[in-house]
């Protein structure tokens, strides 16, 4: 008897709280709208399965060896930890004084964990290389540069003002998390106020990048909101870029775009990196490796490393992403107010930064002789290529024979290199603070 009591309290099911399972269903969803509805599959679906491996009840998958120490309730250990720290033998003490310890502090502590025989869960260390590091989004950002062609923005330099513009939803949505702040309705600090605005961005790695280092108990719920509205951009963008344009001015046919040699193709994200590098060094590590990406794809010379970094190292490094996103869905982290508060600011970052690109294209056409159809403003956001892809059908729902793909893939990559100067502006200003 004492035997199946033992086997049954070992069983997961007994350990099983509200909070887990809620959040098991929250992962069951993104599964569901990664495979069902297609959204972003290649990053929810993988972030979906590390939130249900996270919480499976006494796995451990996802914590850190000091998280293990701290859920294994022994009091002998809670004592040595809390001595260290100067604070009360109880987890809840602890927990509250790590918070506010420094990074080398809780290193010491998470050493100390690992010499008292625990060891970090399997999502824990993807974790910690992945992301923790801030490895994987700028591998992944490597990627996206030897898929980029920058030849419609070469081509029509000033829709890189529309990519600039569309960037404001950032800082408008900075501004509004701290006004939330300001009235007591959510509590964001400046840090995550920062990490949540880059969700108007539309640009997963660099929300990825941004919150793991200003605020990485808030990255599951930025993840999942970056990647779940890009999926919704063909929902969230029409209706804005409806209501600012008039019908005449979606059907402005653009004269057509100049062929871009393969030099200056070559020469610019040399050029771009040298320029926006020496003026913040902050955008260095995300730029530049977009550039070196893209340098790799138009050189020419380095074919099978381009082929690589497009297809098998990017896919690779895509799934330890998603499973270490996914590995932040856990209760404690996702099920506060502050993740209604980030769902709710990156929808309005969307819809400012699109509404911004369209009234930017406007603004443009009062001074210029070769008009703008704004319908392409709106591709300032750098959700690559699907931004593009929703201002060409708004424009052909209005003139069937008005294809404004690839010039709106001038702003859309413009987007691109407009989040990742925004995210070192962050880190720059934020950090310094």
């Amino acid at each position: 008897m004492e035997s199946l009591n033992a086997l049954l309290q070992g069983m997961g099911l007994m350990h099983l709280g509200a909070g887990q399972a809620i959040m098991l269903l929250v992962s069951l969803l993104l599964l569901w709208l990664a495979i069902a509805k297609k959204f972003e599959p290649l990053l929810l679906l993988p972030i979906g399965f590390g939130g249900l491996l996270s919480n499976i009840p006494e796995a451990g998958m996802a914590l850190t060896a000091l998280e293990s120490l701290l859920a294994h309730h022994d009091a002998g250990q809670l004592a040595v930890i809390a001595a260290k720290l100067n604070c009360a033998p109880d987890v809840h003490a602890i927990k509250e004084a790590l918070a506010l310890a420094l990074p080398s502090v809780q290193g010491q502590m998470e050493s100390l964990a690992v010499d008292m025989g625990y060891t970090p869960g399997v999502l824990a260390l993807f974790y910690k290389v992945a992301i923790g590091s801030g490895v994987a989004p700028l591998v992944i950002f490597m990627g996206v540069g030897a898929m980029t062609d920058f030849g419609p923005l070469l081509a029509n330099p000033r829709t890189l003002l529309l990519g600039a513009a569309a960037q404001f939803g950032i800082f408008a949505t900075v501004l509004g998390a701290l006004t939330l702040n300001y009235f007591g309705l959510i509590s964001f600090t400046l840090p995550q106020a920062a990490a949540i605005g880059i969700i108007g961005g539309a640009d997963g790695p660099t929300a990825i990048y941004l919150s793991g280092k200003l605020a990485p108990e808030l990255l599951g719920a930025i993840a999942v909101a970056a990647y779940s509205y890009m999926a919704l951009v063909p929902l969230i963008q029409p209706p804005i870029m409806k209501a600012l344009t008039t019908e005449t001015e979606r059907k402005i046919r653009m004269v057509q775009l100049r062929t871009v040699s393969k030099r200056e193709k070559i020469l610019f994200p040399v050029v771009l990196l040298m320029l926006v590098a020496l003026l913040l060094p902050d955008a260095a590590p995300l730029l530049g490796m977009f550039c070196f990406g893209n340098l790799m794809r138009e050189s020419g010379v380095v074919e099978r490393l381009s082929d690589t970094v497009q297809n098998g190292l990017i896919n690779i490094v895509t799934i330890f992403l998603g499973l270490s996103v996914g590995a932040k869905l856990v209760a404690d982290k996702f099920l506060q107010p502050q993740t209604l508060g980030i769902l709710l600011l990156g929808v309005i970052a969307f819809g400012i930064g699109t509404a911004a690109g369209v009234l930017m294209a406007k603004l443009l056409n009062l001074c210029s002789k070769n008009k703008i159809n704004p319908l392409i403003g709106s591709a300032g956001v750098s959700a690559v290529p699907m931004a593009a892809r929703v201002s060409n059908k708004v424009g052909l729902e209005s003139d069937a024979q008005n294809f404004l793909l690839m010039h709106a893939m001038g702003p859309n990559v413009a987007g691109v290199i407009g989040s990742a100067i925004a995210a070192g502006v962050m880190l720059k200003y934020v950090l310094a603070m």
